[in-house]
């Protein structure tokens, strides 16, 4: 039982110690990054009712959250995505802000997936939320601050892709399928099963053109001459405004200078159904995962009354590590100023020399010494936990200041 006691459930881990400094070190790098972008925090409860979640604001399934009741049984669930969330806070507090509204945010998630196995059903996500700009300008600022945080993190080879879900949803219209086929053909495109496409498509009642439209998909990814390819495919408004807004974003996106680490995918597409325009990944080595998504999201915010539209990202913290430690990418821990080392009979002298650093802003940690330890026990310890200085106060009252090479 005691042994049990000191493990985790499956899906959590403990963080501690340096591995938690490099983290807080490198979320600590992004956040900067979405200051100077103008980002304001904000912070949102762990659980929240069930309904901010439901199927019908499209977030995760229900079978996928984890659930919990209050003393008057109402349904509440661990947040599995933060996105709803910051939605209902802007629909709340900023009902009449026509304005932009820059928020960003830094927490955990926790998704209860079977198919996680050997991943987290608990994660950290920093991301952003940027509200009332429905502009392809607002769109490339995104990617760039995406692109800025990457860099930030020390990662200097990163892809980010882009979709566009309306490219999707045009052809859907133009083939005349109704919601259940436009849900199988999804399946097989997210899945990348375009072998399974390719057989479901035959049999459907389409034209000929369509079929070839809708077998297309795999071959939809690549820089901005992609675009073209796919322009020719269809006919229709939908897909052909959103190719058009894909190359305005593109076009922005070279006075920021990142555009060479952009990409298109017009096979993304998303579990989370509310998304309406582009959605990217983010890519690096080291990883088999995304290490950020993100999208617009311009029909949300309505289900909590407020008609605005948005686009935000998160970077799952966990994945971006992972990235950073199998690049060997330096993340530099910053060391304390000092321990005061000090026998009892000067217990007063050590205090004083404590504040008195304090109050100039440096850093300090008193120990008292033990006679079962030696004084290079002492120096091992404030090495391993990164002090500069050891101050010794020996025992005639002298002080010896230890500096760590």
């Amino acid at each position: 039982m005691k042994e049990k006691l000191l493990h985790t459930p499956d899906g959590v881990r403990d963080i501690y110690d340096n591995e938690y400094k490099r983290k807080r070190k490198v979320m600590e790098a992004l956040h900067h990054v979405l200051e100077l972008y103008s980002y304001h925090d904000i912070q949102t409860p762990a659980f929240e009712y069930f309904d901010i979640f439901s199927k019908d604001k499209g977030s995760a399934p229900s079978n996928e959250m984890f659930k919990l009741f209050d003393r008057e049984n109402n349904t509440l669930v661990l947040r599995p995505d933060f996105t709803p969330s910051i939605a209902r806070c802007v629909a709340k507090y900023y009902e009449n802000e026509d304005l932009p509204i820059r928020l960003c945010y830094e927490g955990n998630t926790y998704c209860n997936k079977i198919s996680h196995q050997g991943k987290l059903c608990e994660v950290t996500q920093l991301g952003v939320e940027f509200v009332n700009d429905d502009s392809s300008a607002a769109d490339a600022e995104l990617l760039a601050t995406v692109a800025d945080c990457f860099q930030a993190a020390g990662l200097n080879e990163f892809q980010i892709e882009v979709g566009e879900v309306d490219f999707f949803k045009g052809v859907i219209e133009e083939a005349g399928l109704d919601e259940e086929e436009e849900a199988v053909i999804r399946e097989y495109i997210m899945n990348k099963n375009f072998f399974g496409l390719e057989e479901y498509v035959k049999h459907l009642t389409v034209s000929d053109h369509m079929k070839q439209v809708l077998t297309s998909f795999d071959q939809l990814f690549g820089g901005p001459e992609m675009l073209e390819r796919a322009r020719s495919l269809v006919q229709n408004h939908r897909s052909l405004t959103a190719i058009s807004r894909l190359e305005k974003v593109y076009h922005a996106l070279s006075y920021y200078h990142c555009e060479s680490q952009v990409g298109f995918d017009l096979s993304m597409l998303s579990d989370y159904k509310y998304y309406t325009g582009i959605l990217f990944k983010g890519y690096t080595y080291g990883t088999g995962d995304a290490v950020v998504r993100g999208g617009r999201y311009n029909a949300l915010l309505k289900q909590f009354g407020k008609d605005a539209p948005a686009i935000g990202f998160a970077f799952v913290i966990d994945e971006l590590m992972k990235a950073i430690d199998r690049q060997n990418i330096p993340v530099v821990i910053e060391e304390k100023e000092a321990v005061i080392l000090y026998h009892q009979t000067w217990q007063q002298k050590a205090i004083e020399l404590g504040s008195r650093m304090r109050q100039e802003g440096k850093k300090a940690e008193l120990i008292r010494m033990s006679a079962k330890k030696t004084l290079e026990d002492y120096e091992a310890y404030a090495a391993r936990e990164h002090f500069e200085t050891l101050i010794y106060i020996a025992e005639d009252g002298t002080e010896e200041y230890r500096t760590r090479n």
